[in-house]
């Protein structure tokens, strides 16, 4: 799709003065941003390194007129194979600072869950150990309540510094978010996520550390963590589980192009050799009409569509 309602040039000229020219760049492939690893060239692909970059960033995409996307680690997306006519609004290459108080752990939206994780365990704090192996970003992962292995954000979370649509600024404790199973008021409201705040207990840290070898060792056994994918491709259904019902459908390894649904776990489509974003929505378009055909529950997508 050409970027006819917004001036690209002018744009990148004016993102270049706030982030800095070596921070905006045209035509970035997006396949190399996803875990998917799969998508066109975003337009225009931008780096801000502080909350205010990005904040002005924001307001410079509006006021441009141009259509804009907040990026994380792409853990749950699936980019058109046309890419993204707008602007990408990258945060995991230079809004990654984190930072102790006490048992607190403050971290800006870009940093990646498992480096959480990991920092936790290096400062003796208990209470991320479920995060470890979890490929997004801490906005990413308050946006969509992440969880794991019986843990989930909300479960440690304190407050989230976040950009309204306003353009103002907010500190909005856990309790006012509306966490629940793959939701939030972030998810709803459209809101920014700057940076997060955790609220963890002092522990021993080889026993942290052992806890997160345990749930990395059950992960890789389950899960087909060889291949490119964006985790789970659907949400669970009330009552089921989609990889059970996945699998009784007989649906393990059914694949379309260079997709396919893993045969190490049912739930996951996986990138099996060049996919492209057409492969992965046939191989999910089957998947829903046979598993509805079959069991009579149709599947809801976990991964979001871009582009």
């Amino acid at each position: 799709m050409p970027d006819r309602a917004y001036d690209r040039s002018a744009l990148a000229e004016r993102l270049s003065a706030i982030a800095g020219a070596a921070h905006v760049v045209l035509d970035e492939p997006l396949s190399a941003h996803t875990t998917f690893e799969i998508g066109g060239p975003a337009s225009v692909f931008v780096m801000p390194g502080s909350a205010d970059e990005l904040a002005r960033v924001i307001a410079a995409c509006r006021e441009a007129g141009a259509p804009h996307f907040v990026l994380g680690c792409g853990s749950d997306l699936l980019v058109a194979d046309a890419g993204y006519p707008g602007v990408i609004i990258s945060l995991t290459e230079r809004l990654t600072r984190m930072e102790a108080h006490g048992t607190t752990l403050v971290c800006e939206a870009g940093v990646r869950l498992k480096d959480a994780a990991a920092q936790a365990c290096e400062l003796g704090l208990a209470g991320l150990e479920f995060a470890c192996g979890i490929p997004g970003s801490v906005g990413g992962a308050c946006f969509m309540n992440a969880g794991a292995y019986d843990g989930c954000i909300a479960d440690v979370l304190g407050s989230v510094d976040v950009l309204q649509a306003d353009g103002s600024v907010a500190t909005i404790g856990v309790d006012d978010l509306g966490l629940g199973y793959r939701k939030s008021r972030i998810a709803d409201e459209g809101l920014v996520v700057t940076r997060a705040s955790f609220c963890l207990a002092p522990g021993e840290r080889a026993q942290i550390r052992a806890k997160m070898d345990d749930l990395t060792r059950r992960r890789e056994e389950k899960q087909p963590l060889e291949l490119p994918s964006a985790g789970s491709t659907f949400k669970r259904p009330e009552g089921h589980f989609a990889g059970k019902l996945i699998s009784d459908a007989g649906l393990k390894g059914w694949r379309a192009g260079g997709a396919a649904v893993s045969d190490k776990h049912a739930g996951f489509v996986v990138n099996v050799d060049r996919a492209t974003a057409a492969d992965v929505h046939a191989v999910i378009a089957h998947v829903q009409d046979e598993v509805e055909r079959q069991f009579g529950v149709r599947l809801q997508p976990e991964v979001r569509f871009l582009g």
